[in-house]
Protein backbone atom coordinates (compact mmCIF):
# COMPACT_ATOMS: atom_id res chain seq x y z
CA UNK A 1 0.00 0.00 0.00
CA UNK A 2 1.01 3.50 -0.69
CA UNK A 3 0.78 4.68 2.97
CA UNK A 4 4.10 2.00 4.08
CA UNK A 5 6.46 4.68 1.65
CA UNK A 6 7.87 7.95 3.08
CA UNK A 7 7.91 9.69 0.16
CA UNK A 8 10.49 12.91 0.32
CA UNK A 9 7.80 15.17 -1.00
CA UNK A 10 4.68 16.47 -0.44
CA UNK A 11 1.80 15.09 -1.06
CA UNK A 12 -1.21 17.97 -1.44
CA UNK A 13 -5.04 17.07 -0.55
CA UNK A 14 -7.60 18.98 0.82
CA UNK A 15 -5.92 18.50 4.64
CA UNK A 16 -2.86 19.73 3.33
CA UNK A 17 -3.30 22.41 0.43
CA UNK A 18 -1.14 23.55 -2.28
CA UNK A 19 -0.14 27.12 -1.67
CA UNK A 20 1.53 28.92 -5.09
CA UNK A 21 4.16 30.58 -3.13
CA UNK A 22 5.40 27.45 -0.79
CA UNK A 23 4.84 24.68 -4.03
CA UNK A 24 7.35 23.21 -4.01
CA UNK A 25 9.14 21.38 -7.45
CA UNK A 26 8.82 18.00 -6.37
CA UNK A 27 5.16 16.97 -5.10
CA UNK A 28 2.37 15.18 -5.68
CA UNK A 29 -1.53 15.71 -6.17
CA UNK A 30 -4.67 13.85 -5.13
CA UNK A 31 -7.20 15.24 -8.30
CA UNK A 32 -10.88 14.23 -8.25
CA UNK A 33 -11.22 14.40 -11.96
CA UNK A 34 -14.27 15.19 -13.90
CA UNK A 35 -16.40 13.85 -16.08
CA UNK A 36 -15.26 14.34 -19.54
CA UNK A 37 -11.81 15.50 -18.66
CA UNK A 38 -9.06 13.23 -19.59
CA UNK A 39 -6.17 12.36 -17.60
CA UNK A 40 -4.03 13.49 -19.74
CA UNK A 41 -6.00 16.84 -19.59
CA UNK A 42 -5.29 16.87 -15.53
CA UNK A 43 -1.82 16.98 -16.51
CA UNK A 44 -2.08 19.83 -19.06
CA UNK A 45 -3.46 21.82 -16.93
CA UNK A 46 -0.91 21.28 -13.67
CA UNK A 47 1.72 21.81 -16.31
CA UNK A 48 0.45 25.11 -16.93
CA UNK A 49 -0.52 25.87 -13.23
CA UNK A 50 3.15 25.00 -11.82
CA UNK A 51 4.81 25.47 -14.58
CA UNK A 52 6.73 22.41 -14.40
CA UNK A 53 7.27 20.21 -17.74
CA UNK A 54 7.83 17.09 -15.75
CA UNK A 55 4.35 16.10 -14.88
CA UNK A 56 2.39 12.50 -14.55
CA UNK A 57 -0.69 10.59 -13.34
CA UNK A 58 -0.75 6.93 -11.77
CA UNK A 59 -3.47 5.58 -13.57
CA UNK A 60 -5.48 6.44 -16.65
CA UNK A 61 -9.41 7.72 -16.16
CA UNK A 62 -11.19 7.26 -19.56
CA UNK A 63 -13.14 10.38 -20.00
CA UNK A 64 -16.60 9.38 -18.57
CA UNK A 65 -14.73 8.13 -15.46
CA UNK A 66 -14.60 10.19 -12.50
CA UNK A 67 -12.66 10.11 -9.22
CA UNK A 68 -9.14 9.99 -8.10
CA UNK A 69 -6.11 10.91 -10.16
CA UNK A 70 -3.16 10.87 -8.60
CA UNK A 71 -0.57 13.42 -10.47
CA UNK A 72 3.23 13.61 -9.53
CA UNK A 73 5.46 16.67 -10.25
CA UNK A 74 8.68 16.92 -11.03
CA UNK A 75 12.13 14.56 -11.46
CA UNK A 76 11.62 13.21 -7.78
CA UNK A 77 8.28 12.82 -7.50
CA UNK A 78 7.35 11.18 -11.04
CA UNK A 79 10.61 8.62 -10.56
CA UNK A 80 8.59 7.37 -7.22
CA UNK A 81 5.40 7.36 -9.33
CA UNK A 82 5.19 3.79 -9.96
CA UNK A 83 4.54 3.11 -6.10
CA UNK A 84 1.07 4.69 -6.58
CA UNK A 85 0.59 3.03 -10.18
CA UNK A 86 1.04 -0.70 -8.38
CA UNK A 87 -1.38 0.34 -5.21
CA UNK A 88 -4.35 -1.87 -5.32
CA UNK A 89 -6.99 0.39 -6.66
CA UNK A 90 -10.88 1.01 -5.52
CA UNK A 91 -14.23 2.09 -8.21
CA UNK A 92 -17.71 2.55 -8.02
CA UNK A 93 -19.63 1.17 -11.02
CA UNK A 94 -22.58 0.55 -12.48
CA UNK A 95 -23.02 -1.94 -14.84
CA UNK A 96 -26.09 -1.52 -17.05
CA UNK A 97 -27.98 -5.13 -18.00
CA UNK A 98 -29.75 -5.24 -21.48
CA UNK A 99 -26.99 -4.73 -24.28
CA UNK A 100 -23.27 -4.98 -25.06
CA UNK A 101 -21.12 -2.33 -26.33
CA UNK A 102 -18.12 -2.62 -28.45
CA UNK A 103 -15.99 -1.07 -25.96
CA UNK A 104 -17.84 -2.43 -22.64
CA UNK A 105 -18.97 0.99 -21.68
CA UNK A 106 -21.42 3.82 -22.38
CA UNK A 107 -19.27 5.46 -25.37
CA UNK A 108 -20.11 3.68 -28.06
CA UNK A 109 -23.38 2.69 -29.52
CA UNK A 110 -25.39 -0.69 -28.36
CA UNK A 111 -23.88 -4.29 -31.04
CA UNK A 112 -26.19 -6.16 -29.41
CA UNK A 113 -29.51 -6.33 -27.15
CA UNK A 114 -30.40 -9.37 -24.94
CA UNK A 115 -33.80 -10.25 -22.29
CA UNK A 116 -32.22 -9.15 -18.52
CA UNK A 117 -35.94 -10.55 -16.73
CA UNK A 118 -34.55 -13.22 -15.57
CA UNK A 119 -31.84 -11.57 -13.09
CA UNK A 120 -32.34 -12.24 -9.86
CA UNK A 121 -30.17 -10.32 -6.97
CA UNK A 122 -28.75 -13.62 -5.37
CA UNK A 123 -27.60 -15.14 -8.81
CA UNK A 124 -25.64 -11.96 -9.73
CA UNK A 125 -24.29 -12.02 -6.17
CA UNK A 126 -23.06 -15.98 -6.48
CA UNK A 127 -21.72 -15.04 -10.25
CA UNK A 128 -19.78 -12.39 -9.36
CA UNK A 129 -18.17 -14.58 -6.16
CA UNK A 130 -17.67 -17.32 -8.12
CA UNK A 131 -15.98 -15.95 -11.41
CA UNK A 132 -14.26 -12.19 -10.02
CA UNK A 133 -13.13 -12.98 -6.79
CA UNK A 134 -9.29 -13.74 -6.24
CA UNK A 135 -6.34 -13.95 -9.06
CA UNK A 136 -8.55 -14.01 -12.15
CA UNK A 137 -7.50 -14.29 -16.17
CA UNK A 138 -9.16 -11.41 -18.27
CA UNK A 139 -9.01 -10.21 -21.84
CA UNK A 140 -8.40 -6.34 -22.04
CA UNK A 141 -11.24 -4.60 -24.04
CA UNK A 142 -10.17 -3.71 -27.47
CA UNK A 143 -10.70 -0.05 -26.72
CA UNK A 144 -8.16 -0.03 -24.62
CA UNK A 145 -4.80 1.92 -24.73
CA UNK A 146 -2.21 -1.29 -24.14
CA UNK A 147 -0.21 -1.56 -27.65
CA UNK A 148 -0.29 -4.42 -29.74
CA UNK A 149 3.09 -4.57 -32.32
CA UNK A 150 3.47 -0.89 -31.14
CA UNK A 151 -0.15 -0.10 -31.81
CA UNK A 152 -2.76 0.94 -28.89
CA UNK A 153 -5.71 -1.23 -29.00
CA UNK A 154 -8.05 1.51 -29.32
CA UNK A 155 -6.70 2.84 -32.47
CA UNK A 156 -7.23 -0.69 -34.03
CA UNK A 157 -11.03 -0.81 -32.38
CA UNK A 158 -11.47 2.78 -34.47
CA UNK A 159 -10.81 1.53 -37.86
CA UNK A 160 -12.93 -1.80 -36.92
CA UNK A 161 -10.06 -3.96 -36.60
CA UNK A 162 -10.69 -6.51 -33.54
CA UNK A 163 -7.36 -8.58 -32.64
CA UNK A 164 -6.74 -11.53 -30.23
CA UNK A 165 -5.45 -9.91 -27.14
CA UNK A 166 -3.73 -12.14 -24.56
CA UNK A 167 -5.44 -12.89 -20.97
CA UNK A 168 -3.63 -11.13 -18.26
CA UNK A 169 -3.70 -12.36 -14.76
CA UNK A 170 -5.23 -9.45 -12.01
CA UNK A 171 -6.89 -9.94 -8.62
CA UNK A 172 -9.82 -9.21 -7.48
CA UNK A 173 -9.97 -8.16 -3.49
CA UNK A 174 -13.14 -7.34 -2.81
CA UNK A 175 -16.49 -6.87 -4.63
CA UNK A 176 -19.68 -5.46 -2.82
CA UNK A 177 -23.16 -5.24 -4.54
CA UNK A 178 -24.80 -2.20 -2.97
CA UNK A 179 -27.85 -2.29 -5.02
CA UNK A 180 -29.58 -4.01 -7.87
CA UNK A 181 -32.37 -1.81 -9.88
CA UNK A 182 -33.35 -3.99 -12.97
CA UNK A 183 -31.23 -3.02 -15.39
CA UNK A 184 -28.93 -1.40 -13.19
CA UNK A 185 -26.18 -3.16 -11.30
CA UNK A 186 -24.15 -0.62 -8.56
CA UNK A 187 -20.87 -1.87 -6.78
CA UNK A 188 -17.73 -1.41 -5.58
CA UNK A 189 -14.60 -3.43 -6.65
CA UNK A 190 -11.33 -3.41 -5.17
CA UNK A 191 -8.24 -4.72 -7.38
CA UNK A 192 -5.13 -4.96 -8.72
CA UNK A 193 -3.38 -2.67 -11.17
CA UNK A 194 -4.34 -3.54 -14.68
CA UNK A 195 -7.88 -4.38 -14.08
CA UNK A 196 -10.05 -3.42 -16.67
CA UNK A 197 -13.54 -3.00 -15.01
CA UNK A 198 -14.97 -2.50 -18.50
CA UNK A 199 -14.18 -5.96 -19.04
CA UNK A 200 -15.84 -7.24 -15.61
CA UNK A 201 -19.06 -5.11 -16.73
CA UNK A 202 -19.38 -6.72 -20.14
CA UNK A 203 -18.19 -10.48 -18.86
CA UNK A 204 -20.62 -10.35 -16.03
CA UNK A 205 -23.73 -10.26 -18.87
CA UNK A 206 -22.20 -13.13 -20.50
CA UNK A 207 -22.23 -15.50 -18.03
CA UNK A 208 -25.64 -14.06 -16.54
CA UNK A 209 -26.85 -14.94 -20.51
CA UNK A 210 -28.00 -11.21 -20.85
CA UNK A 211 -25.43 -8.81 -22.25
CA UNK A 212 -24.07 -5.58 -20.03
CA UNK A 213 -21.31 -2.73 -20.27
CA UNK A 214 -20.46 -0.56 -18.38
CA UNK A 215 -22.70 2.75 -17.33
CA UNK A 216 -20.31 4.68 -14.55
CA UNK A 217 -17.47 4.32 -13.40
CA UNK A 218 -16.02 6.28 -10.36
CA UNK A 219 -12.47 5.83 -9.10
CA UNK A 220 -12.64 6.24 -5.27
CA UNK A 221 -9.18 4.78 -4.05
CA UNK A 222 -5.86 4.16 -5.12
CA UNK A 223 -3.92 2.37 -2.12
CA UNK A 224 -4.63 4.21 0.96
CA UNK A 225 -5.61 8.18 -0.70
CA UNK A 226 -9.01 8.14 -1.16
CA UNK A 227 -10.97 10.18 -3.25
CA UNK A 228 -12.67 12.18 -0.39
CA UNK A 229 -9.42 13.99 -0.05
CA UNK A 230 -9.09 14.67 -3.09
CA UNK A 231 -9.04 18.33 -4.57
CA UNK A 232 -11.06 19.17 -7.54
CA UNK A 233 -10.37 21.32 -10.47
CA UNK A 234 -12.14 24.25 -9.04
CA UNK A 235 -9.69 24.13 -5.80
CA UNK A 236 -6.87 23.28 -7.69
CA UNK A 237 -6.97 26.88 -9.70
CA UNK A 238 -8.09 28.76 -6.76
CA UNK A 239 -4.87 27.45 -4.57
CA UNK A 240 -2.32 27.63 -7.63
CA UNK A 241 -3.66 30.71 -9.82
CA UNK A 242 -5.57 32.58 -7.04
CA UNK A 243 -5.17 35.87 -8.85
CA UNK A 244 -6.35 34.02 -12.18
CA UNK A 245 -3.69 35.12 -14.52
CA UNK A 246 -3.92 31.94 -16.60
CA UNK A 247 -7.77 33.14 -17.58
CA UNK A 248 -8.63 29.57 -17.04
CA UNK A 249 -12.12 27.97 -17.84
CA UNK A 250 -13.66 24.75 -16.45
Amino acid sequence: MCSSFDFAFPIFNKSLPPVNKDVPEASAYLVDKPLGWSSFRVVGLMRKLLDIKKVGHAGTLDPMATGLLIVCAGKKATKEIHLFQNAEKEYRTEITFGYSTASYDSETPPVEYKDYDHLKMDDIQQCIHQHFHGEILQTPPMFAAIKQNGVPLYKLARKGQIVEREPRRVSIHHAEVHSFKPPVLDLTIRCSKGTYIRSISNDLGELLGTRSHMSALRRTAIGSYAVSEALTIQELCNYLDPDGKFDISI
